[in-house]
């Protein structure tokens, strides 16, 4: 079994190594830079879409953050990091996973999309209603839960923490009125598994952990 994740730096692909570290499977990283902003033409070739992350699991290629999370946790990962049917936090679990890409990133890239609008602009208050919305909502739920779906790491946070960290560095917003989002970022900083993937792919990174976006990309 060999497992190839290509991972392009600085990118949502962050995902699937800190996914592989929390499951202790073995893979290659295979790591490419951005050319200057957008992926380069060798990531592009990986597969139709074009996009991080992309996988390679014995001559099987996929992509899409959600389908590679659930493809390897299920495939090699026994099931872990997804909630059983019959567990009580499973309704929880299966909100804030489909809540990681379909509501927070969604409003994280719009905010950066109409970084450039004028600053009474309807666009750019609809854009911060949605996301302070989003933020406020997972504030609420991290006050009740040490983990996003309840009191243990699940992949709804594996999918969720891109978008409160790295993503920051090209839609800059701050965290400081969420208390409870910065003392779970802090929680996940502690993973020994997040740090090792973390450091494995992003080597002149420093994780974007506190209220303050890093030096934006764009």
């Amino acid at each position: 079994m060999t497992i190839t994740v290509h991972h392009l730096q600085v990118s949502q692909s962050e995902r699937i190594p800190w996914l592989l570290e929390e499951l202790g499977v073995p893979y290659t990283l295979k790591t490419y830079q951005r050319a200057p902003l957008l992926a380069p033409a060798a990531y592009k070739a990986l597969h139709p879409s074009g996009a991080a992350p992309v996988i390679d699991d014995d001559g099987l290629v996929l992509a899409e953050s959600g389908a590679c999370v659930e493809y390897l946790a299920r495939r090699h990962g026994a099931g872990r990091l997804f909630v059983d049917p019959a567990d009580p936090d499973y309704p929880a679990f299966l909100y804030w996973w489909h809540w990681s890409n379909g509501t927070l990133q969604p409003a994280v890239a719009r905010a950066m999309y109409v970084r450039g609008a004028a600053e009474d602009s309807p666009m750019r208050a609809v854009s911060r209603e949605k996301l302070g919305r989003a933020l406020q909502g997972l504030d609420q739920q991290l006050a009740k839960h040490a983990f996003i779906a309840g009191s243990a790491l699940t992949a709804a946070d594996i999918m969720t923490v891109f978008s409160l960290t790295t993503m920051r560095c090209f839609s800059p917003y701050s965290l400081a009125e969420y208390p409870n989002i910065l003392q779970y970022l802090g929680r996940i900083g502690k993973r020994e598994a997040y740090r090792t993937a973390m450091a494995k792919s992003d080597p002149d990174m420093e994780p974007a952990l506190g209220a303050d976006s890093p030096k934006p990309l764009l």
